[in-house]
């Protein structure tokens, strides 16, 4: 049987409550991925997700958020998990999304964008936190 879960992992030397906030937080999450959010991320809110570069916008419906542990939501079909885990000099920031249908005619180009995407988003929030670079974000080009 296929897997069809994609999961992206990148170390961003910073500590675990500074790369959990820039996620749960939309001014933050500007910076680097999305344009803007309605709300912070928190267990039980649909948020709406926009950017505005690209004219797009979508919802995510949050299951669970453990503070500097994980993040667990919805979004369209798939369901996305964020683990944070403390390092040497840093953290681990995993993210797997799962939900892909297996008799997808389009699985694989489905789950090679999705992977490509989550790279892209590690790269730009770590550049951000690490650095301050707020270039990066809406810069990937289809």
């Amino acid at each position: 049987m296929m897997n069809t879960n994609v999961t992206s992992k990148m170390k961003i030397n910073k500590p675990v409550a500074e790369v959990f906030e820039a996620i749960v937080e939309p001014e933050k999450m500007g910076c680097y991925w999305f344009s803007s959010g309605t709300s912070r991320v928190e267990q039980g809110k649909t948020i709406t997700w926009k950017y505005e570069e690209y004219g797009a916008e979508g919802d995510i419906h949050v299951l669970s958020v453990v503070e500097n542990k994980e993040i667990v939501f919805n979004w369209g079909e798939t369901k996305v998990e964020m683990m944070f885990k403390e390092t040497d000099g840093g953290t681990i920031l995993e993210v797997t999304e799962s939900g892909f249908k297996a008799d997808d005619p389009d699985i694989v180009s489905k789950m090679m964008g999705q992977k490509g995407g989550w790279v892209y988003m590690l790269t730009c929030l770590k550049g951000y936190l690490e650095n301050g670079i707020t270039t990066l974000r809406a810069s990937l080009v289809h």
